[in-house]
């Protein structure tokens, strides 16, 4: 792999994963264009995550069965055209459709990451997925910043356009740039699907991790969706791209990704999902100034947004810490069973937080924010008492001690 090869994959990560995220700051915007209600034009933001966790599900397993490069240059070629449907769209329903397509066929980010890992020797591999991530969360949190400010500007069609000509670029550039590669595994498809379900089903580490990043990450989906009726409605007043100038205080939680790995390495990966449940009932308790209004209602949404957004990032580095020391040969199949999950988990946020808005009001989001804390708070709780039952019967019978990884893991 050149020096240059990861720069141009971390910035396909970010745009891809964007155009997961940027309709959350168009939904007013949508409502208004398309003389839609709000409640309705958020069902567009809800519609492409549930597309990606489908996706994720049924193509990411392909990155094994099949050679990577015309695979990722095909998906990004489908994500421009249906970028391009959506922008074009003149109703609801064919709007609906595209980001359904976007949502699926976006998920190349997840298609390059395993493939990164296996073009570099062992000694740049961490630095180099390293900044694989760091274009994936850049993109997950300047993606509203990008929909906010140029929808604001242009309309809510614009940021649909240029996503569109970008991926379409993207897609020539990386046909050019990533090398062949030959196909891990020849199982057929129906096998690794099963295989997927099948360790969800039976790996309990995996679904540790999937509950913690299930209850935050759909705290945080909640949360942004129903930032953009808020600041947009007649509390404060605002354009969407309030929206996006928020997001981009939240980038800051971009550089403690790498100080989270390293403190999984040193404390293991439980310590730092209890950090994070904590952070992210701080963040519920510290967004609902947001109700006040006026300048002190935007500095309690943009520090609980920074403490939500830390407490995601920090998060998915221990849960993938966490699920990558179970089985290295199955690497790809844990990674689509946890994402597949947590994206689910984005859509019910996406989907509950508006709901609870439109109902209840800003407060009943944060209420929803602190109860999916508390629920992975009881995760952590249970956890650390069946650890502590597997330690106690280490110590009675020394012959079956378990050891410990790096991760903080009991391993049999």
């Amino acid at each position: 792999m050149s020096r240059k090869l990861p720069l141009l994959m971390a910035l396909a990560c970010g745009v891809g994963v964007a155009n997961v995220y940027f309709p959350q700051a168009l939904t007013p915007l949508i409502a208004d264009g398309l003389g839609v209600a709000p409640a309705t034009a958020a069902i567009v933001a809800t519609v492409t995550q549930l597309g990606y966790a489908v996706g994720i599900f049924l193509l990411v397993p392909l990155g094994d069965r099949l050679p990577r490069r015309p695979l990722i240059t095909g998906l990004l070629a489908t994500t421009g055209l249906a970028l391009l449907a959506a922008g074009l769209a003149p109703a609801t329903g064919p709007l609906l459709a595209a980001g359904a397509v976007v949502g699926i066929a976006t998920v190349v980010p997840q298609l390059l990451l395993p493939m990164a890992a296996g073009l570099v020797e062992p000694d740049r591999r961490g630095s180099v997925i390293g900044t694989l991530q760091a274009g994936l969360i850049g993109g997950i949190l300047l993606a509203r910043t990008f929909g906010g400010v140029l929808g604001e500007h242009l309309g809510w069609r614009a940021p649909y356009l240029v996503a569109a000509v970008l991926t379409g670029l993207l897609a020539v550039v990386l046909g050019l740039a990533l090398p062949n590669d030959v196909p891990a595994v020849h199982d057929r498809y129906p096998t690794l699907l099963a295989d997927t379900l099948r360790m969800l089903r039976t790996e309990k580490e995996l679904q540790r991790s999937v509950l913690f990043q299930v209850t935050v990450f759909g705290g945080f989906s909640a949360a942004w969706t129903a930032l953009a009726l808020l600041v947009t409605g007649p509390r404060y007043g605002m354009g969407t791209q309030a929206v996006g100038l928020l997001a981009l205080i939240g980038a800051g939680s971009m550089f403690c990704a790498p100080a989270a790995g390293r403190w999984v390495d040193r404390l293991g990966a439980d310590r730092v999902n209890l950090w994070c449940v904590l952070a992210a009932l701080a963040a519920a308790a510290v967004l609902t100034g947001g109700s006040l209004g006026g300048a002190a209602g935007l500095v309690a949404l943009a520090a609980g947004l920074l403490l939500l957004d830390v407490a995601v990032q920090c998060g998915q580095v221990a849960n993938q810490a966490r699920i990558f020391a179970l089985r290295p040969e199955a690497r790809s199949r844990l990674n689509t069973g946890y994402m597949t999950c947590t994206f689910l988990g984005g859509s019910a946020g996406s989907w509950l937080g508006t709901r609870a808005y439109v109902q209840f009001g800003w407060g009943a989001v944060c209420g929803l924010i602190a109860l999916a804390a508390l629920l992975a708070l009881a995760a952590y709780l249970v956890g650390r008492g069946r650890h502590s039952a597997v330690n106690t019967l280490a110590a009675e019978f020394p012959s079956a001690r378990p050891t410990q990884k790096g991760t903080g893991q009991v391993t049999r």
